[in-house]
């Protein structure tokens, strides 16, 4: 019987993914750089700052700080004014029980004010947030969801997480944790497959809540 939930935190309960993907495309445009919002999908779960280094080595950008910078202030400003909760997401709370956690590859401050962004606090407590500042190895290592199962003394047997992204289904298969998958953030678009969070290790895959609260009544 499952009685925890470890939930992803972007992608899976807010749609920013496509936030960063969004300022990306922005910024780099305005560089003369083509980089379609679509490409993000293959980054997605990276820490930004481990992002802009790739793009940095891919599109020769000299001033790397000055990119990581540019990036964060343009996704600050989306993050305020344009950030929504995943589609679906607060009727799944509302419709269940289990301890929830939060591991992320994000640092937890921005995770608390994201939540409270999008009204969903009220389901989570800020002592069961781990974040990659609390760990040695960010995802796609299992350290974040070790030390959530470590420190909230839960059984991994009793858990299931959520996830959106290649590195953190390869994290939560590494914790020999179980996995389900969500495509519903804005970055899962029109064509792009979730075979390749089945090929990292998830045991389900699924696009909306809905169907994400039917699994796990049968698990």
């Amino acid at each position: 019987m499952i009685k925890n939930i470890i939930f992803d935190f972007d992608g899976v309960l807010v749609d920013s993914e496509v936030i960063i993907a969004k300022s990306l495309h922005q910024y780099l445009a305005d560089m003369g750089i083509d980089f379609a919002t679509e490409e993000f999908s293959k980054l997605a779960g990276n820490k930004t700052i481990e992002v802009v280094s790739q793009l940095s080595e891919r599109f020769n950008i000299k001033d790397e700080k000055s990119f990581y910078e540019d990036i964060m202030s343009i996704a600050h400003n989306l993050y305020e004014n344009k950030l929504q909760p995943i589609l679906g997401v607060e009727k799944f709370l509302q419709n269940t029980n289990h301890k929830r956690l939060i591991g992320s590859n994000n640092i937890k401050d921005r995770i608390v004010k994201g939540l409270t962004k999008v009204d969903l606090n009220n389901y989570f407590t800020e002592d069961l947030i781990y974040t990659f500042d609390l760990v040695e190895n960010p995802k796609p290592k299992p350290d974040i969801y070790l030390k959530a199962i470590y420190d909230s003394k839960i059984d991994i047997n009793e858990t299931i997480i959520i996830e959106d992204s290649v590195m953190g289904v390869k994290a939560g298969v590494a914790a020999a944790i179980k996995v389900i998958g969500l495509t519903a953030g804005g970055h899962w678009y029109e064509g792009r497959s979730n075979q390749e969070l089945y090929a990292a290790g998830a045991s389900e895959v699924v696009d909306n809540y809905d169907d994400m609260l039917l699994i796990l009544n049968k698990l």
